[in-house]
């Protein structure tokens, strides 16, 4: 019953809203859809509204239709966002989780980064943007995981 209850949680509260993918926002609820399906975590630190390169990032590659087909079947998709703008202005719940990500995963504070997990939120590899095709970026992301 808690299983059930937790996939229900997962769907209803952390995706991001607005996005052609279902991009999580919470670690935790990512191990566990990554543990069920075995999966691995895509984590992008980005800053959404002031970031030219999580910008470019976003449009070249998490929004091209290959990058979209590979992550249905093969990644669990983790957004941590740090948005300037007082309009985009993340809950203090969500901010707060989102500084824990960073001191754990990106002390260096660089935007974008992107950080490939194992479904126990171990490092496989790091990367970032990278003025590629989205199928070079995906081999990329994937030669972390083989």
């Amino acid at each position: 019953m808690t299983k059930i209850f937790l996939s229900l949680a997962l769907l209803v509260t952390t995706y991001c809203s607005g996005s052609a993918q279902n991009w999580l926002t919470n670690l935790d609820a990512a191990k566990t859809l990554a543990k069920e399906t075995k999966r691995p975590i895509i984590l992008v630190f980005q800053g959404s509204d002031w970031c030219a390169p999580c910008i470019k990032l976003d449009r070249e590659i998490w929004q091209s239709e290959a990058f979209k087909a590979q992550a249905k079947t093969h990644y669990i998709l983790l957004k941590a966002d740090f948005p300037k703008r007082k309009k985009n202005a993340l809950s203090e719940e969500q901010s707060a989780h989102n500084a824990i990500l960073a001191e754990t995963y990106n002390q260096q504070g660089i935007f974008p980064f992107v950080v490939i997990l194992d479904a126990d939120g171990q490092v496989l590899g790091q990367t970032g943007y990278q003025k590629t095709t989205p199928s070079d970026y995906i081999a990329k992301l994937d030669s972390y995981i083989q």
